[in-house]
C-alpha cells in the first residue's frame, strides 16, 4: 500500500477523495467506488501502487492517438480498478475486478522498472490505459515524472473523470490524453456508467487549455448514442473548443453485459463523420473499421498525409507538423 494522493480528512475516522469527479466520502475499512483507494483508521491508501496487472507494447495509434508521434511505439499499462461501471465495457475482467471479486491483484512492478522497460523496448513513450489511469494515479504520478526526466513521453487513456486538482498535478509530465466521450446525455451516463457527464466535458477543456495534447473517442452504440442529434452535439461540443481536436467514431461489438445489440452499421459510422466534419472538426476518423475513415488529409489542399491501415502507419508525409503541398499547419505532435 502506498499513502494517497489528493484526499482530506472529515474527522470520526472518514475522508474524502479528491481524485476523482465523484468525490467519494469513505468511511474507515472502506473502500472508494474505484475499488483500489481504501480508508485504513483515517488515511486513504492506494491498493494498486505498484501492482501492474496488463503491461504490452503497442502501437501509439491503438489508444487512439493518430496525431501524436505517428508510428511509434508506447508501453502501455495497467491496474485493476474503474472509476466507472460501464456495461459495454472491453476491459471489464480488470476495470470490474475489485468491485466483483471483492479483492485487488497485480504483479509487483516499481515506477523506475516501467520506465526502464520502455527505454529497452524503444517505446517513444508510456500509456496508462486499459482501466482508468485515475484511480492509479499515484503510480502514474511517480512513473510519469521518472519518464519525462528521460525524454519519454507520459499518455492517459482516460474517461475524463479527474478532477481539476488532479489534472494540476499531472501538469509537467502529462504530454497526451484520449477522452472517451462515451454520449453527451446525462442519462446515458448515469444508467450506463454510474457517472455524470459534465465532469467529462470539463476535463477535456482544461486538458486542451493546459496545452496537453487531446484526442476525444466516442464508441457509438446502437440504440444508445446514435442518434444524429446527439452525435451533432458531441461534435459542436468540440468544435467550441477546437475544430483541430480529432474526434475518433469507434464501431461497438457486444461486450460484458451487452450482447443483445448487434455491431454498429457501418452506415451510422459513416454519417457520424459526415456529422463531425460538417460541424466544423477537420479532423474524423473510424475505429474498428480497418481500411475505412483512418488516414490524415491536409484540410486546406486535401492531400492525403498520414496513409493508415489498422493501428499501423503505412506513409507519413507530413514534414515539420505541415502539408508538404500547401504548407498548412498539421496539429499534434509529430515529432
Amino acid at each position: 500500500m502506498k499513502e494517497a494522493m489528493l484526499w482530506e480528512s472529515l474527522g470520526e475516522g472518514r475522508v474524502r477523495c479528491r481524485l476523482c469527479a465523484h468525490r467519494c466520502t469513505i468511511s474507515s475499512g472502506n473502500r472508494g467506488i474505484c475499488g483500489v483507494r481504501e480508508n485504513r483508521e483515517g488515511k486513504l491508501y492506494s491498493l494498486v501502487y505498484n501492482r501492474i496487472v496488463s503491461q504490452a507494447l503497442d502501437p501509439v495509434e491503438k489508444k487512439p492517438l493518430f496525431h501524436f508521434l505517428p508510428g511509434t511505439k508506447t508501453l502501455s499499462i495497467a491496474t485493476v480498478g474503474c472509476n466507472f461501471r460501464c456495461d459495454f465495457c472491453q476491459n471489464h475482467e480488470i476495470s470490474q475486478f475489485p468491485r466483483e471479486e471483492r479483492r485487488v491483484v497485480g504483479e509487483e512492478v516499481e515506477p523506475e522498472e516501467i520506465v526502464t522497460a520502455a527505454k529497452s523496448s524503444q517505446a517513444r513513450s508510456i500509456s496508462y490505459t486499459y482501466t482508468e489511469p485515475t484511480v492509479f494515479f499515484e503510480l502514474c504520478y511517480t512513473t510519469g515524472k521518472l519518464a519525462a526526466k528521460e525524454n519519454l513521453k507520459n499518455i492517459f487513456v482516460t474517461n475524463g473523470y479527474m478532477t481539476s486538482e488532479t489534472l494540476r498535478e499531472a501538469l509537467g509530465w502529462l504530454h497526451a490524453a484520449n477522452v472517451d466521450l462515451k454520449s453527451f446525455s446525462e442519462e446515458f451516463y448515469r444508467r450506463f456508467c454510474g457517472a455524470s457527464l459534465q465532469p467529462v466535458l470539463e476535463t477535456i477543456g482544461r486538458l486542451w487549455e493546459a496545452g496537453i495534447w487531446v484526442e476525444v473517442t466516442t464508441l457509438v452504440i446502437p440504440g444508445r448514442n446514435d442518434s444524429e442529434e446527439e452525435l451533432r452535439w458531441i461534435a459542436e461540443f468540440l468544435v467550441g473548443i477546437s475544430p483541430d481536436i480529432p474526434w475518433h467514431i469507434s464501431r461497438f461489438v457486444p461486450a460484458y453485459k451487452v450482447w443483445d445489440l448487434p455491431p454498429t452499421p457501418l452506415s451510422t459510422l459513416r454519417k457520424a463523420r459526415e456529422i463531425g466534419l460538417c460541424a466544423g472538426l477537420r479532423f474524423v476518423y473510424l475505429g474498428n473499421v480497418p481500411g475505412e475513415g483512418e488516414d490524415t488529409s491536409c484540410p486546406n489542399c486535401g492531400r492525403n498525409l498520414v496513409r493508415r491501415y489498422g493501428f499501423y502507419v503505412l506513409e507519413n508525409h507530413i514534414i515539420d507538423g505541415h502539408c508538404p503541398r500547401c504548407g498548412t499547419a498539421i496539429p499534434g505532435i509529430w515529432h
